[in-house]
């Protein structure tokens, strides 16, 4: 809650007058409480899992051929029953496991010292903030992932989420418990060590998770403006993690790929991209080379 009661205090603190969004959030935020504006976070994550993953699923659905050569696995399909099946299954979980511990987290986002009030961050300090965040979550999530991927980890829980080989956008929530509460770690670091506005924590709540169904999606559609961030791993380059499955020790990485590329855990998928792209040049006759000579 600001400590303002009116526009004209808030001005006589900063000094100076409210910029236009400065004001809508006075005038939205000035009588509700903190913890209040920090339970938003469950409203855009209820509509992130509902929207974000509608267009790819509906695609899915309506089966177009001219979507077929976007589709990563175009002989895997769901069945319209298999897809409600998969959302309420993620609604479930939703409303058991992240709900409560958004509303139980909120001492720990207060102690980090997360804000509410006035100035507003600037945009350039938002978008570095969140590029830190991507980065912390990023690296965490990597090695984290990859000890799921260890025998038990992955027998006990991380194979609840690889059920599906090829994965839809509402698969992108879609796992066991004790995953969700083990890969939220790393989503909280990054406002952890680099605390920033309320405002700030909605974004990059709603971003990642926006993000996880995008590479989940199960299509690689060349109008997707993730194509021009560098290094970031996309729908084809998590699908592979996907279709490889409980064998998998490839493609961990959660948003860009520079840590797969480091550690030696895209081998895998680079050998097969260059394999298909030598499949592809003896089908269209551009060579003649045996594929075994290389």
């Amino acid at each position: 809650m600001l400590p303002y009661r009116t526009t004209a205090e808030a001005e006589a603190a900063l000094g100076r007058g409210l910029t236009y969004a400065e004001s809508l959030w006075f005038d939205y935020s000035a009588a509700k409480s903190d913890y209040f504006l920090y339970g938003h976070n469950l409203l855009f994550l209820f509509l992130v899992f509902t929207l974000a993953p509608l267009p790819t699923v509906l695609l899915d659905l309506a089966r177009p051929a001219a979507a077929d050569r976007f589709k990563i696995q175009p002989k895997v399909r769901l069945s319209p029953a298999e897809i409600l099946k998969c959302y309420k299954d993620v609604m479930k979980m939703f409303f058991l496991v992240v709900a409560p511990l958004q509303l139980v987290s909120y001492p720990a986002v207060k102690m980090v010292g997360i804000t509410t009030g006035l100035p507003l961050p600037s945009l350039w300090e938002i978008l570095a903030q969140l590029l830190v965040y991507f980065l912390i979550e990023d690296y965490t999530n990597y090695w984290l992932h990859r000890l799921l991927h260890c025998k038990w980890g992955y027998e006990k829980i991380h194979s609840v989420h690889h059920e599906y080989s090829a994965p839809i956008g509402f698969a992108a929530p879609y796992a066991h418990w004790a995953e969700v509460l083990i890969l939220g770690i790393p989503s909280f670091l990054g406002p952890a060590i680099v605390p920033g506005h309320m405002i700030t924590l909605w974004l990059w709540i709603a971003l990642r998770q926006i993000e996880a169904i995008d590479t989940h999606s199960g299509y690689e559609l060349p109008w997707s403006l993730t194509k021009y961030i560098p290094f970031y791993g996309g729908a084809e380059y998590h699908d592979y993690h996907h279709y490889v499955g409980g064998l998998s020790h490839s493609n961990f990485a959660s948003v860009f790929t520079y840590c797969d590329f480091i550690y030696g855990s895209d081998k895998g998928y680079r050998y097969q991209k260059k394999l298909l792209a030598k499949m592809e040049e003896l089908r269209s006759g551009d060579s003649t080379r045996d594929l075994k000579a290389e």
